[in-house]
């Protein structure tokens, strides 16, 4: 793990106060929030940064989200320490640990190897025992262990994904944003309920595109 800042007690206060100025309340959501060294999870040369409420890159061209949308997807997810939660999109790796504190069991597909792989050690570091990551299509979802009580997609959908609301179990909720690749989404919440899809708008995000398959590069 990358050492702290000798300030990272003033700025993790910080951190922590924005998140809650900013409207986050579940005190589960802030509790795991606040466990979860995000230095851990950003590049070396953003270690001086990563309590900032911005997104960073990462390798393969991708982005660990601002501390913010992580905390606010979290808590509109609404998860209970008995779910199963299916997560599209690894990157870092950050928001999976911060689910893997909420959940019983998180299951995360990447489609790049070299993010599963460094995601797979930061978690092992950390202790992290219930999230497993699968390299794969995020499109495809995990249909073999299917179904979740929640599933969180952390890139853009220009639809949405038909395969991942069949592994959605009963009063399950999916949260993914939804819009052009290019510019900026609606981050939207979607219920299973008995006359099927309800559907709500959420705040509007600019994530990284959902893309078929697995990507070439390692």
């Amino acid at each position: 793990m990358p050492d702290r800042p000798a300030d990272d007690s003033v700025e993790r206060m910080e951190f922590m106060l924005t998140l809650r100025r900013r409207g986050i309340s579940d005190q589960a959501v802030l509790r795991a929030m606040d466990e979860v060294p995000r230095e851990h999870f950003v590049e070396p040369n953003f270690l001086d940064t990563a309590y900032a409420d911005n997104a960073l890159p990462i390798a393969c061209g991708q982005t660990i989200s601002q501390p913010y949308v992580v905390a606010y997807m979290s808590e509109q997810l609404g998860v209970r320490p008995s779910h199963r939660v299916l997560e599209i999109g690894t990157g870092s790796g950050y928001q999976a640990a911060v689910l893997s504190r909420l959940a019983r069991e998180v299951v995360s597909i990447e489609r790049y190897r070299t993010l599963a792989d460094t995601a797979r050690s930061r978690l092992t570091t950390l202790g992290t025992k219930n999230v497993e990551i699968l390299l794969g299509d995020g499109l495809e979802g995990a249909p073999l262990r299917a179904p979740f009580d929640r599933i969180i997609v952390t890139a853009a959908a220009e639809r949405i994904p038909d395969e991942l609301v069949t592994q959605l179990g009963p009063d399950g909720v999916m949260i993914l944003p939804l819009g052009p690749h290019s510019g900026t989404q609606e981050l939207v919440r979607l219920t299973r309920t008995g006359e099927g899809l309800k559907r709500e708008a959420l705040i509007a995000v600019r994530f990284v595109p959902l893309l078929p398959g697995r990507a070439r590069e390692l």
